[in-house]
């Protein structure tokens, strides 16, 4: 059974999400620039398994979505 989360599992979600997007936008660098194809062959799969995870996270806020409160809470 589904409990709702926390704030502070929260914020573990969005500093989660946030270090996802930082580590796929490093790695879109990091392809754009690289000198050999296995580099750039490496980051591109580095963005594809970010983006999983990312995809990942966001799956698990909306399955919570349905228990997270309607009003402000105090």
């Amino acid at each position: 059974m589904l409990q709702p989360i926390t704030a502070k599992e929260m914020e573990y979600v969005v500093d989660s999400l946030s270090n996802e997007d930082l580590l796929i936008k490093q790695n879109a660098v990091m392809a754009a620039s690289a000198t050999t194809p296995a580099l750039k062959q490496a980051s591109m799969q580095m963005i594809q398994t970010h983006q999983q995870h990312t995809q990942m996270l966001l799956q698990a806020l909306s399955q919570h979505q349905p228990l997270a409160p309607t009003q402000p809470q105090n």
